[in-house]
């Protein structure tokens, strides 16, 4: 994870140790939460490969094996492809599309995703020729401020959606209810939503609050080591099932 990719943060030091244990607490958070958690073979080649979400896109109908930016990352989709094959049907995005799940945000049959510096143009189309044919839209969103889509927003059930407006462009979720991050919380808008329970980054006390406000139990797990390697809650895990 030292050697990870840095798009918008510093580089800082990472403590593996303090991060393995943190891992482990984010797995827990998921099991309380009601998943079943399946953790795959560690890709030890691929510094950015704890951030499992980046080389798929999953909907219920077929599992979509990305092609991220970089080639480091384009490293792990052959992990990645062993370990959805069991679950899924595989379809693939080709070169020149590049396309990161991190970018993605599912909403029920609508997919936002990040228009920024690790999904293009032909990413997006390439994406939505596999899962259009199975009754999905995909909505672009312009990000500018931060690495994924999911960095600045994510889904908190309902018709809401929690962003930091300063990282994208809000317009694209029109019809939806747009819940902004307190300005001293930036990194905070970033959770994974079961039901009426959300597992999300600790030190953000004005976000868990809001969200317990909406009627949400609220996981709360210290994620500093995977900050500073630029992820958080959505990007260590893939979702296979509906999350309502």
């Amino acid at each position: 994870m030292g050697d990870c990719l840095l798009t918008h943060k510093q580089r800082e030091s990472i403590d593996s140790d303090l991060a393995q244990r943190q891992h482990r607490a984010y797995r827990e958070a998921l099991v309380a939460i009601g998943c079943e958690v399946v953790e795959i073979d560690p890709a030890n080649d691929c510094p950015d490969s704890v951030f499992v979400e980046d080389p798929v896109v999953v909907v219920n109908e077929l599992g979509v094996i990305a092609r991220p930016a970089t080639d480091s990352r384009r490293a792990e989709r052959p992990s990645m492809e062993r370990a959805l094959k069991p679950f899924r049907e595989l379809a693939h995005i080709e070169a020149p599309a590049t396309i990161e799940g991190g970018d993605v945000i599912r909403i029920g049959k609508i997919l936002y995703v990040g228009r920024g510096t690790r999904t293009n143009d032909e990413g997006v189309a390439q994406l939505r020729s596999h899962i259009g044919p199975l009754g999905y839209t995909v909505i672009p969103v312009p990000v500018t401020g931060c690495l994924h889509l999911k960095t600045g927003a994510c889904w908190i059930g309902g018709n809401r959606v929690l962003v930091n407006s300063d990282w994208l462009d809000v317009s694209a979720f029109e019809g939806r209810e747009i819940i902004e991050v307190s300005p001293d919380e930036p990194w905070s808008a970033n959770g994974v939503l079961i039901g009426k329970k959300i597992v999300v980054p600790a030190g953000a006390a004005k976000t868990s609050a809001m969200l317990r406000s909406f009627g949400l139990e609220v996981h709360e797990v210290a994620l500093s080591e995977m900050q500073k390697a630029e992820g958080s809650a959505t990007c260590l895990s893939v979702l296979l099932n509906d999350q309502d």
